[in-house]
């Protein structure tokens, strides 16, 4: 009887020892589990931006995939939109100009025309074709900032990582959809250049053509009167390439213009689109701190 009781009483022991051990043990791993969400989410330069980024993190990822896929798709359809305003130039706005212009307005038109489209074709090809610049893969002497956490090299002074390109960009200003190519040291003055000449050739055909704008906007208000005037389907083709040369020339010429504008402005300041954006929000940060 007395050999049961020990033998009762020390089951009664390890059932404790082991309810305390599973207790321990559980304790332990929600400390450790504390102890993984803090170390990841805890960072002394935690703010609402970077939670904001944080959230959004998945619409970049597919931002970036789509503007990969059809960078091809946009540069194609720049080399369209530009060959269609060429050549509705040559078959209905240069005809017209050999006929009613005077022989030094000729001169001057077929001159800067020509000009100015060989300079855009130009730039444009050495825009998409230079490479922006990458950072050296031998690192031995070369000075570097900080290390790319994507990249897990050295990144040089100016240097940023292109998720659409998937590597660093030397003096990257931005990854650009219509050139299928990243703004970089490189090619940074080819594709100034291109915005510059595509501008001023936008600006030239809507000049140009304002007065047959006027005319084949006023002949397209008459369609709908009855009876129809006598237009033959050659004048209608030709009234509707007129609205379509001028209305895209236009369009393209403020939104390019103002984007030349910017750029303009930071190359006067020596930034690029991501170092004015970064140097915004440290002026900002510093100012709090009454600097």
């Amino acid at each position: 009887m007395r050999n049961v009781r020990r033998l009762f009483l020390r089951c009664l022991r390890l059932g404790h020892r082991r309810k305390f051990t599973y207790l321990n043990l559980v304790t332990d791993y929600l400390r450790y589990g504390r102890l993984c969400l803090v170390s990841l989410t805890h960072n002394s330069f935690t703010n609402s931006d970077v939670v904001i980024e944080s959230l959004f993190e998945p619409v970049y990822w597919l931002v970036d995939h789509v503007t990969r896929w059809f960078g091809i798709v946009f540069v194609a359809l720049v080399i369209l939109l530009t060959s269609s305003i060429v050549l509705i130039v040559y078959i209905c706005v240069l005809p017209l100009i050999l006929q009613t212009y005077s022989t030094g307005w000729i001169c001057w038109h077929l001159t800067y025309g020509h000009w100015n489209l060989i300079l855009i074709v130009f730039h444009y090809y050495k825009a998409i074709t230079t490479p922006p610049g990458y950072p050296p893969q031998a690192q031995k002497n070369t000075p570097s900032v900080s290390v790319c956490r994507k990249c897990i090299a050295p990144k040089p002074a100016r240097t940023h990582h292109c998720s659409i390109c998937n590597r660093c960009i030397l003096k990257m200003d931005h990854h650009c959809p219509w050139l299928n190519n990243c703004v970089g040291h490189y090619n940074h003055r080819y594709f100034f250049s291109f915005c510059l000449f595509m501008t001023l050739g936008c600006i030239y055909c809507s000049i140009s053509s304002r007065v047959m704008f006027r005319e084949a906007y006023a002949a397209i208000e008459t369609y709908s009167q009855t009876p129809p005037p006598a237009f033959s389907f050659r004048e209608r083709v030709f009234h509707k390439c007129i609205i379509y040369l001028w209305v895209l020339c236009s369009s393209v010429a403020v939104a390019l213009g103002a984007l030349t504008l910017w750029h303009a402005m930071l190359i006067t300041r020596g930034e690029t689109s991501i170092e004015r954006h970064i140097n915004k929000k440290e002026r900002k940060r510093l100012q709090g701190k009454g600097k």
